[in-house]
């Protein structure tokens, strides 16, 4: 097996929004604001190489929204998935299997394209198998109005119509052996049956956050993000995954820090803290 992890480009959020309702004069400690409140945030994937299987976890915003759509969210795409695949070797042909942890507009819109002529839409990965889970599936195509505007129809329906979908089947909150040596930790705060990766990989747990921890600057447990479906929940699946990414010695994939790839955890008489932030290349 090898790793690669893929840039996308930024995005810019609220900054109280991504930290509810931890106060600004504590959160700027990590992720300083712009003049008008917005923080900047990576949209970072995995590519795996594992086999005759080519993996990719997430896809980023993509580029089919309107212009209208990207004024709200400043993205910066001089990272994009196709450049950075064609760099590694790879065509988006050759990607065989499309993970996408939840189907916000931010983790999935990559995985759609529009066709030549500019009349609808298609999967931008021909020859890839796209994994949802079911029950995630009904909760984005059956949306709650809180969600509605982060589950976009056109980065969602033309995945089933084309006949790529399939589910992973969920066993309570963990499911093993989804692919080789990647299994998968369902979380429900953030919203319904968010898949988090845990890949073994040079023996090692490297755990693909999502949106279960954005960044290093949400470490502190009451850090939890305003989009939370289920911010309580989100606060006792975030305590359990926190001790347990210290006691089995975790590595974290951070999708969303803008600044750090990787990052390892450590107990201490405040709760769970950073420990190290890392390079994934400086890891690997």
């Amino acid at each position: 097996m090898i790793i690669h992890p893929l840039e996308t480009g930024t995005f810019k959020l609220d900054g109280g929004a991504m930290f509810g309702v931890v106060p600004k004069s504590l959160w700027t400690r990590t992720n300083p604001a712009d003049e008008n409140n917005m923080c900047t945030w990576s949209m970072r994937c995995l590519l795996i190489e594992d086999g005759d299987r080519l993996i990719l976890v997430d896809t980023g915003i993509g580029d089919k929204q309107s212009e209208k759509f990207f004024s709200y969210y400043y993205p910066v795409n001089k990272d994009s998935l196709k450049p950075n695949l064609n760099k590694l070797g790879f065509s988006m042909d050759d990607i065989t299997d499309v993970f996408l942890t939840h189907l916000h507009f931010d983790h999935c819109g990559g995985a759609i394209q529009w066709n030549k002529d500019r009349t609808g839409f298609e999967p931008a990965f021909k020859n890839a198998t796209y994994w949802s889970t079911e029950r995630h599936w009904k909760w984005a195509t059956e949306p709650n109005p809180r969600e509605k505007a982060s589950f976009l129809k056109e980065n969602i329906l033309p995945i089933q119509e084309s006949g790529q979908l399939k589910f992973v089947e969920r066993n309570g909150d963990y499911t093993r052996n989804v692919f080789d040596n990647f299994d998968v930790l369902f979380v429900d705060g953030h919203t319904d049956s968010m898949m988090i990766p845990h890949i073994q990989y040079k023996g090692k747990t490297l755990v693909f956050m999502a949106d279960l921890l954005p960044s290093v600057g949400h470490i502190p447990l009451a850090y939890v993000m305003g989009y939370d479906t289920r911010p309580l929940i989100t606060l006792e699946e975030k305590g359990q995954f926190l001790t347990k990414a210290v006691d089995e010695e975790m590595i974290l994939f951070l999708e969303h820090d803008s600044v750090n790839q990787c990052a390892t955890l450590k107990h201490t008489e405040r709760g769970v803290r950073l420990d190290q932030t890392h390079q994934f290349t400086d890891l690997f």
